[in-house]
């Protein structure tokens, strides 16, 4: 029988989890934990083998818990659910030391093979966040933007138009329109809205 610790922040999620596994014998649910502190706590006590964890709660979120767990000495294999999949979420929780990654809406007998899995020690991807982590290794590395790239992006972030940015700058808009096209190929973006985001998403714009 496999030990589960559930921890999500949603006193609703975790009590149809709870009622989930509670219909299958290969369970047992031997501890709940609304955040990772209290997660932290529950693992110590009641030594799961797999936990299910949530990303996103208040205090004490996902990625950090997992790495915690681990510093803890938890030999309990650690399954993200949640519901992001975006690079920013699923990364760092692999990074981390999760097992697995699988979003909410997965069907429930899917869920039992992938907690039997993450006991087995298994990696289990969701369709969608294997597909992106595939996507993430087969794109080529990062190309840094210029300076003047850069220039060009601070003042697009600043509400600037191409005209005043390059009234600014003391460049032709036509420059200017050469330098968005060469930024939004190297942030893999299609228009001004997309590269201030991305460029924010990577530390290249100050959130001041």
């Amino acid at each position: 029988m496999i030990r589960l610790l559930i921890v999500d922040d949603h006193p609703v999620v975790r009590d149809g989890l709870r009622g989930m596994f509670a219909g299958d014998d290969r369970f047992e649910v031997v501890g709940e934990a609304g955040d990772g502190r209290e997660a932290l706590a529950v693992a110590r006590s009641v030594r799961p083998d797999v936990v299910l964890m949530d990303l996103r709660m208040p205090g004490m979120d996902g990625v950090t818990t997992i790495g915690a767990l681990r510093k803890d000495g938890s030999e309990a294999r650690v399954l993200v659910l949640t519901t992001y999949d975006t690079d920013r979420d699923v990364l760092p929780a692999i990074e981390a030391g999760a097992t697995g990654y699988l979003l909410k809406d997965t069907p429930r007998e899917d869920l039992f093979r992938a907690v039997s899995a993450a006991h087995r020690g298994e990696s289990v991807l969701s369709p969608a966040v294997a597909g992106r982590l595939i996507g993430r290794l087969r794109s080529p590395a990062a190309e840094p933007l210029s300076q003047r790239e850069l220039e060009v992006l601070t003042l697009i972030s600043q509400g600037c138009n191409n005209r005043e940015t390059a009234q600014r700058l003391f460049i032709s808009e036509a420059t200017v329109k050469t330098h968005l096209l060469h930024l939004y190929a190297k942030l893999g973006v299609r228009d001004r809205a997309a590269a201030v985001a991305a460029a924010f998403e990577r530390g290249l714009l100050g959130r001041d």
